[in-house]
């Protein structure tokens, strides 16, 4: 997949299995390196996998595919991904628990080869790459100027957005 997608000048930051009842959803995320991901990118992109997809039949059940950006809460699928957003919080799942722990929330604070060190609740917290099963980045809200809003009790919350302000446009006088 990768070399049709390199010629599209697009890379693929990752690919992402979700089984669901007989099927499941096969995501594949891309990224565009001079620019932001477009929906024409994803479109393009969408179809040059299909084709590809349809061709080889690497998967024998029903699947949907889908082809998007990363997004705010991008997830991170290589070491590199990883030192590339040193400082900016993480949350991550183990495939096992490793001191104790399976679920993390950190900052990101140094990568060593395949060690990834997280700043967790003040300590540091080593991990090797290979034991990461999931990662993705927190957006902070408050540098993107977003306010989070309390949780419903439900364990949803939901960000606001500020409003624009309204200017008035003074006319023209004759």
């Amino acid at each position: 997949m990768t070399p049709t997608l390199d010629d599209m000048n697009i890379e693929c930051l990752g690919v992402d299995w979700s089984p669901q009842g007989r099927g499941g959803v096969l995501r594949v995320y891309i990224e565009v390196s001079d620019r932001e991901v477009t929906l024409g990118d994803c479109e393009r992109a969408s179809r040059e996998i299909s084709a590809l997809l349809d061709v080889e039949d690497p998967i024998s059940s029903a699947y949907a595919l889908e082809v998007s950006s990363p997004g705010l809460d991008r997830p991170l699928f290589e070491v590199a991904h990883f030192s590339r957003f040193i400082g900016n919080e993480a949350k991550v799942t183990l495939k096992f628990p490793v001191q104790g722990r399976r679920r993390l929330r950190g900052n990101i604070i140094a990568v060593d080869g395949e060690r990834i060190c997280f700043d967790v609740d003040g300590k540091p917290f080593e991990v090797e790459a290979d034991m990461i099963e999931h990662a993705h980045l927190i957006p902070d809200w408050d540098a993107l100027g977003y306010q989070p809003s309390p949780k419903d009790g439900r364990g949803q919350g939901s960000v606001k957005v500020p409003r624009a302000k309204s200017a008035k446009i003074k006319q023209p006088s004759a």
